[in-house]
């Protein structure tokens, strides 16, 4: 990623815009920057800590407590008689609880808890390939401007020297006021789209930094791709596209692994009508003494009293008020609505590659054809100024011409990055970059 490292290098952003981006370098970019991303990214984080509080629950629990009571009046002496003492007592334990077998719940839990990684892993992908898109459309917006302004900046050009030689002719008598009116006005139209080509220029520009989370698009701007890439190629048909899309699309692998899920929850269901186990034990000692008479010292009495234990627990289930069933149905009702959830993916997946592929044969063939209509109209155009120069055509009639070469012109244009747009797009779902 060459925008990262100039600014990891200590480059200023501003200083790092100064040149042309590739679409690659924009989207790597992007994928670093974009807070769309980065949310997601803590999202797998978050997945990561809940692994491991799934995986620590095979750990034993430990605890250790200390408490110290005073005790004032007639009460329960050392001997198991009553009388009236003050007392004091104090008593420390440290106790370990170890899970032996919990129904399957821990091991389920686990692998619910890897499923979650995986899916939240996939979301991150699913988000960067959202960004990959809008930066790709963005950057080809970009170079479908550059071209129109460059048009229009060209034909400004030529209406300011094909003004200047009617004022000439003007001077001379050859034409009349009211041609040069006309051509003036068609100068200044043409200004005017100059005007409004550089500022949807500008727009783009602005749309793509700000997808980049670049604080200002200033000294921003965007490499033109080479022109090997701009030419149309063979586009594979929707079914091949879609065998190999479904294998790789984020939104179909995180449909899996929600089926999985889905699995796992109807067994974590069932297990909570089985048994628990449990193995417990601890050590523990105190100190007593009474003010009626001398208790022996804190070391000899911590180690007379001195005690251990340890125990199993076992927990039966027997009547839950039908909650366990009543859970394993909604686990299973929720299993089917998830496998109902990845065939609407998989089919929403082949409906879009289907109309993606149609797209890229319409655009490919409308920009076969609008460079036809642009070649023609600019065979036209050159006539009709030809004529218009040897006094047999009009300043309309030379308007009206100019005026369709310039729009078959951007018609052409137009097609031409879209046909680009599609085809990518089309590899795109195959799991290939949108990069040129």
């Amino acid at each position: 990623m060459v925008a990262a490292a100039l600014l990891a290098a200590g480059l200023p952003a501003a200083e790092a815009q100064q040149r042309a981006w590739s679409l690659r370098e924009c989207i790597d970019y992007a994928l670093e920057h974009n807070i769309s991303v980065r949310r997601s990214g803590l999202g797998v984080e978050q997945k990561e800590v809940d692994l491991n509080t799934a995986l620590s629950r095979r750990l034993p629990g430990v605890s250790a407590s200390a408490s110290e009571n005073l005790s004032f009046g007639r009460g329960l002496t050392a001997d198991n008689t009553y009388s009236n003492a003050n007392t004091t007592s104090t008593s420390f334990s440290l106790g370990v609880d170890l899970p032996i077998f919990q129904g399957f719940d821990i091991s389920n839990g686990i692998k619910l808890a890897k499923l979650d990684l995986q899916t939240a892993t996939l979301e991150l992908e699913r988000a960067k390939d959202d960004v990959r898109v809008a930066v790709a459309q963005a950057y080809i917006q970009i170079l479908y401007n550059k071209e129109i302004l460059q048009v229009a900046l060209e034909q400004v050009a030529r209406d300011s020297v094909q003004t200047e030689r009617i004022k000439a002719m003007e001077a001379t008598g050859k034409v009349s006021s009211a041609e040069v009116a006309a051509q003036q006005a068609s100068l200044e139209q043409t200004r005017l789209s100059s005007v409004q080509a550089r500022n949807n220029l500008n727009m783009a520009l602005l749309d793509l930094s700000q997808l980049l989370e670049l604080e200002s698009p200033e000294g921003f701007d965007v490499a033109s791709p080479p022109e090997s890439a701009l030419q149309p190629g063979l586009l594979m048909l929707p079914e091949a596209v879609y065998a190999e899309a479904v294998n790789v699309k984020p939104v179909i692998l995180s449909g899996e692994l929600a089926v999985e899920s889905a699995k796992i929850a109807v067994e974590r269901a069932r297990g909570q009508g089985l048994p628990r186990l449990s193995l417990n034990g601890g050590i523990g000692t105190n100190y007593y003494t009474n003010s009626l008479g001398a208790s022996a010292s804190f070391g000899n009495q911590l180690e007379k009293n001195f005690s251990q234990y340890v125990g199993l627990s076992l927990s039966v289930p027997i009547f839950q008020r039908f909650s366990v069933r009543n859970n394993v149905k909604n686990a299973r009702i929720g299993l089917m609505n998830q496998e109902l959830q990845l065939e609407n993916a998989r089919k929403s997946l082949y409906k879009e590659i289907q109309q993606a592929y149609y797209n890229a044969v319409a655009a490919q063939a409308k920009c076969s054809s609008s460079q036809a209509a642009a070649a023609s109209a600019e065979q036209a155009f050159i006539l009709t100024r030809e004529k218009y120069d040897n006094g047999k055509a009009n300043i309309t009639e030379y308007n009206d011409s100019r005026a369709r070469y310039l729009e078959a012109q951007s018609n052409y244009l137009q097609a031409r990055y879209e046909a680009l747009y599609q085809a990518k797009l089309l590899d795109f779902y195959r799991g290939e970059s949108l990069a040129f």
